[in-house]
């Protein structure tokens, strides 16, 4: 049975559903219309009969969904329209290519966030708030002691840690998410340091933006057959790090760069030496920002602190509810 939000927009077994248009945003099963705000797993899923993206998403989709989907590119702020509903997707910042979804019908205008960053990490379109009534927002960081440095005060801090390693010469390793952090450290990080290696997944994601021309960065393929990494960095999934491949770089400092680091012992938990507070998603005052921006009255949080952040939106003047979906924010890199 689906949950309405509006006339326009309704939450049901497949994801979210424009009935006016026979249209999906996000969907977590197969549909015959499917608009897709970024690639990352819990957002892009395959089974589709068509998709609608990006056109910076659309050789992210085709990558992890195969080759020959039925997929249509965008670019941001242009409109379409199906059965006299209009759309259209616009910066989101999360990742490469990541958008939110306008909805328009008969003068009623939502729209679908996705997943969302407001710092502007130089390699996402920076987030760009879109006027409407009703906002579909994530909450994966909707706590008060989510609060990031600016973006360049944590690349220092990544940079001194990798010198230090060079100095020491120990190989530094990093877990990153193959699409979106990996990319952002990569653009952000000072290269002259030293060499800098990949895990296959990073490797390909980045083989596929380089050749779409929508990044610069291809990090080396880690050579098994190499004894010596010292002063090197090594960037991976979570899943490199706990397998038999992290073991050929021998006295590594191990690092994990996530939101999740703003945690008191999560360091700990993740078993690395140190962590660093880097995030693709908004913190507190990101998502208190972008949402009072739109302007909209109506707030309906899909995934994260989702019951603590909806409480603390009604206190604010809005009229916000809870729903339940599949997405994941940035648990889904805790488990990659």
């Amino acid at each position: 049975m689906s949950q309405t939000t509006s006339d326009l927009l309704q939450f049901d077994t497949k994801g979210i559903y424009c009935r006016q248009a026979d249209v999906y945003i996000d969907p977590w099963r197969s549909v015959d219309k499917a608009i897709i705000t970024h690639g990352h797993s819990d957002h892009a899923r395959s089974g589709s009969k068509s998709y609608i993206c990006s056109k910076q998403s659309v050789p992210i989709l085709r990558h992890r969904l195969g080759s020959q989907i039925n997929v249509r590119g965008v670019k941001y702020g242009e409109t379409f329209s199906v059965n006299g509903v209009t759309f259209s997707l616009h910066p989101a910042g999360h990742i490469i290519g990541s958008a939110q979804v306008r909805v328009e019908y008969k003068g009623e205008i939502w729209v679908a966030s996705g997943d969302y960053k407001t710092q502007d990490d130089g390699i996402s379109t920076a987030f760009t708030p879109v006027k409407c009534h009703g906002f579909i927002t994530e909450s994966t960081f909707g706590l008060p002691i989510y609060n990031w440095k600016p973006l360049a005060d944590t690349i220092q801090d990544i940079n001194e840690w990798w010198s230090q390693c060079k100095d020491d010469n120990r190989p530094a390793i990093i877990t990153a998410y193959s699409l979106g952090k990996a990319q952002s450290l990569l653009h952000n990080i000072d290269r002259s340091i030293g060499p800098i290696y990949g895990h296959g997944a990073i490797n390909k994601m980045n083989t596929v933006l380089i050749e779409a021309g929508l990044f610069d960065v291809q990090t080396l393929d880690v050579d098994l057959e190499k004894k010596d990494y010292g002063g090197c960095l090594i960037v991976t999934p979570g899943s490199g790090l706990n397998s038999k491949w992290a073991d050929n770089f021998k006295s590594a400092s191990t690092a994990s760069a996530s939101g999740w680091m703003a945690l008191r012992g999560a360091r700990r938990r993740r078993s690395v030496d140190r962590g660093f507070v880097l995030s693709d998603h908004a913190d507190w005052k990101g998502l208190n920002s972008a949402i009072k921006a739109t302007g909209a009255s109506k707030v309906i949080v899909t995934h994260g602190y989702q019951e603590l952040f909806s409480k603390w939106l009604n206190t604010q003047g809005y009229e916000a509810l809870t729903q339940k979906t599949q997405y994941e924010g940035e648990v889904l890199e805790a488990v990659n």
